[in-house]
């Protein structure tokens, strides 16, 4: 596995698929670019989640939030990327990503993006895939697959 910043988002067997139960993970040093100063925007990311048939593996979720940081993001636009992204990697029953920026300009700003599998549909793949720049998501224990292109 890389340990260097990566868009590919690892999963693993839910151990407890038949429960519904919360898995919360925090990121409190999220940094991306701002897309009209060029200065870092620097924030928490929260994701929640109750798990379908897969969870997010720990250190792909790291260096995949860290790779967002030489990129330039608007913060509502970056943490709906981050849960479409987790959704497509995991289809969890149900998810929430939190996102919570510092001061700027005397301002904080927090961005909340939900999905429920039970009455939103998958998110569509990102532009960039579709003009065949995949996001890889890895199931642990089974070869990479590639994302792309029509469903």
């Amino acid at each position: 596995m890389p340990s260097r910043p990566s868009k590919q988002l690892d999963s693993f067997p839910n151990p407890n698929p038949e429960r519904d139960y919360v898995v919360r993970h925090e990121c409190p040093e999220f940094t991306a670019i701002c897309p009209v100063t060029g200065q870092p925007d620097f924030g928490c990311i929260a994701v929640h989640y109750v798990p379908d048939r897969r969870c997010v593996e720990l250190k792909s979720l790291k260096l995949y939030l860290w790779s967002f940081r030489d990129e330039g993001h608007f913060f509502e636009a970056v943490t709906n990327r981050i849960l479409d992204d987790l959704v497509r990697a995991t289809r969890p029953r149900r998810m929430t990503v939190v996102g919570r920026f510092n001061v700027r300009g005397g301002i904080s700003s927090t961005a909340v993006a939900s999905y429920d599998a039970s009455r939103d549909a998958l998110p569509a793949e990102p532009r960039a895939a579709r003009r065949g720049v995949a996001l890889a998501v890895t199931r642990l224990g089974a070869p990479a697959r590639r994302k792309g292109g029509r469903r």
